[in-house]
């Protein structure tokens, strides 16, 4: 393992990062990975006053900081959990990199598009003098700072790929593109491939040549330079059409990093599965089914075909499903996220339940 800065509160954290890291070619060391995450209202660290000015709130890095350290602070990791924080300017900051303006919310932040027409692309590029590439930076810079040894600092929510592109384009507008403007897409797509290569390594070398596991919003946490694939605006195309379009760049994409799980999201993403479990390079499925459709135990069928296709698992599950999980899984590759654990008793009692899991 490379040298990792040990998290104070917690003596087991080197283990816990090795059965994650066991995780992606589905080997136990003594149980599966389970993650339970309790809140504690006995802290130390108080979260900072509320900004009033939304976009200040986003972009204040000290203040982004210490909300970090009192967020970190705030919970007990059971299982193979670690405090972490994932410095964020919203689902579409990897497009601004780009050259998009970010509009901010409460909780989130939206792109404007920027590509008019497919003729004049050549503006659309990474560029390290973007005001939210060097803002991201001086967040990151100040959780590292502050969260040392306290909680790991991870990789921001990058969404290359189809994704980026709808943002630059406009989802509707990259609909009819996929139909008439196909090969524009495609180059395009190669710019945004490298681009995303170029920010990936960056921010794992700044993270781990500070010290840092691998982590981001997903929760897992790796000695391995490791990311999150994804695509979700192939819910709105044909299974050939990603074929075709997406599949060799999220391809690349798994052959560029040393561990890799895509994220699935929604049932109109399931029709492009078959061709996801085709890519030897991926090493697990992040399924998640979305608000208003079902529970996890509604959709053990999905869970089982990736694992009868060779492929880890990522599954998030209720504390009341976790029998029928256990039941219904195979243990080998399966990073189990269990929520509804309301105090350390009940998490205490799930890990232990799962070290039992054979």
């Amino acid at each position: 393992m490379q040298s990792i800065i040990p998290i104070e509160r917690y003596d087991d954290w080197e283990s816990r990062i090795k059965r994650q890291d066991a995780f992606w070619h589905r080997e136990i060391i003594d149980r599966p990975v389970v993650s339970v995450v309790v809140y504690r209202e006995d802290t130390d660290y108080p979260w900072p006053p509320a900004k009033a000015d939304v976009r200040e709130a986003w972009l204040d890095a000290e203040y982004v900081a210490e909300r970090a350290l009192a967020g970190a602070m705030s919970v007990a990791c059971f299982g193979d959990a670690l405090p972490v924080y994932n410095p964020n300017l919203g689902p579409e900051v990897f497009s601004a990199f780009f050259g998009c303006e970010l509009g901010f919310g409460e909780s989130t932040s939206w792109s404007e598009p920027i590509i008019e027409d497919w003729s004049d692309i050549a503006h659309v590029r990474f560029s390290e003098d973007n005001f939210y590439w060097k803002k991201l930076l001086e967040i990151t810079d100040a959780c590292l700072e502050i969260g040392r040894g306290k909680f790991y600092t991870g990789v921001t929510d990058l969404h290359p790929g189809g994704d980026a592109i709808a943002a630059f384009r406009d989802p509707v507008r990259l609909n009819m593109d996929m139909i008439d403007s196909a090969d524009d897409v495609k180059a395009m797509l190669r710019v945004v491939t490298d681009g995303f290569f170029r920010v990936f390594d960056c921010y794992a070398d700044k993270l781990m040549s500070a010290g840092q596991a691998i982590s981001n919003w997903s929760g897992i946490v790796s000695s391995k330079r490791w990311y999150v694939p994804s695509n979700d605006f192939s819910c709105m195309i044909s299974k050939e059409m990603f074929d075709e379009v997406f599949l060799a760049g999220i391809a690349e994409e798994c052959r560029h990093l040393e561990a890799s799980i895509y994220h699935l999201d929604g049932p109109g993403a399931l029709r492009h599965l078959d061709s996801l479990l085709d890519i030897p390079e991926l090493n697990a499925i992040q399924w998640v089914y979305g608000s208003g459709n079902g529970t996890t135990t509604d959709w053990l069928h999905v869970f089982k075909k990736i694992q009868d296709a060779g492929k880890g698992i990522q599954v998030l599950c209720d504390i009341s499903e976790l029998d029928v999980v256990m039941e219904s899984l195979q243990p080998e590759g399966v990073w189990l996220m269990v929520c509804g654990a309301g105090n350390e008793e009940a998490a205490e009692a799930v890990v232990a339940k799962v070290a039992a899991w054979r």
